[in-house]
């Protein structure tokens, strides 16, 4: 994921190539390096300097990479001709390549060739089992359908091979959220936190989850992980400091009628409604009454 700078880097070069002032290769280079999706802008530009016999002579062994960035931003914008037209000529540079063959699967896949863009993927598999991309090629065809389930299994498959893919425990987690499987989503997240500690969003994703979940103990650990979050973002995430007050509330209302000793402290609580209020009164001020009364609802101020 690109970082401020170099989405801000990348937004200069972008307005420089648009407006003529040349550096289409180096955008280019830049869109590839950051991984982002500007597909109408790859498609415009890469095939500016395809068509363009001196300036793809200047591009040497890099004119191929150039063919598949084109081609792949073709099938995003549903220019399949122009795709078709790439991968033609990367094929008939490269015979029998693997990676070409991971982009003719994927002009299948965009022309909605399900049961072709499978075999095809099947037979690269055979060759090469280990391939990561294609294994994410079919938990994306698998959602394209709709088969939710069987994206599951894909990628769970997947996790059993590539257990340090962050993105992919992830996405399976986005999923089962989706499915309410809520305890199936935690064990995702606890994976994520035991590998990337320092991650304020995913421990906010593991509150939420425990916090929909419900009953006590799993609202208390809830808290401590919203707790935990603010604590990574010093104390500037909205959500997290949300999700503090809810805990509070609807613990203090599972406990109801306890010994005094097992009553939930109010100064933590009292802590995250001040710090709501601060925030809203320097970001949203027209919305300060409306937290104000919201609180003094849930009893968490005066």
């Amino acid at each position: 994921m690109a970082g401020a700078a170099e989405e801000a880097q990348l937004n200069r070069l972008e307005s420089q190539v648009d407006s003529g002032g040349g550096g289409a290769w180096e955008y280019l280079c830049l869109v590839r390096k950051l991984k982002a999706r500007r597909s109408e802008k790859v498609l415009k530009h890469g095939l500016s300097i395809l068509n363009d016999a001196k300036d793809r002579s200047k591009l040497g062994g890099e004119e191929w990479t150039l063919y598949e960035q084109v081609a792949i931003a073709a099938m995003d914008c549903q220019r399949l001709d122009v795709a078709k037209d790439c991968i033609a000529t990367l094929s008939k540079k490269f015979t029998g390549s693997l990676r070409v063959g991971r982009l003719e699967a994927m002009l299948l896949e965009a022309k909605g060739a399900w049961a072709d863009a499978e075999k095809a993927y099947a037979c690269l598999l055979e060759d090469n089992p280990l391939d990561q991309l294609i294994h994410k090629r079919k938990v994306a065809m698998a959602k394209a359908q709709g088969n939710i389930s069987a994206a599951v299994d894909f990628l769970n498959k997947y996790l059993e091979i590539f257990m340090a893919d962050h993105d992919a425990w992830r996405e399976l987690a986005e999923i089962y959220v989706s499915l309410q499987m809520y305890k199936q989503a935690a064990f995702c997240y606890e994976e994520l936190i035991l590998s990337q500690p320092t991650v304020p969003f995913y421990h906010l994703a593991y509150a939420e989850v425990l916090y929909s979940m419900g009953g006590l103990e799993n609202l208390q650990a809830a808290k401590k992980y919203y707790c935990a979050t603010v604590n990574l973002t010093g104390g500037k995430n909205t959500r997290a400091l949300y999700g503090v007050c809810l805990c509070s509330v609807a613990i203090n209302q599972l406990i109801k009628g306890r010994n005094k000793e097992e009553k939930e402290s109010s100064e933590l609580q009292s802590l995250a409604a001040e710090a709501l209020l601060q925030d809203y009164k320097h970001r949203a001020p027209g919305k300060l009454p409306l937290l104000t009364t919201m609180l003094k609802n849930m009893k968490l101020i005066s």
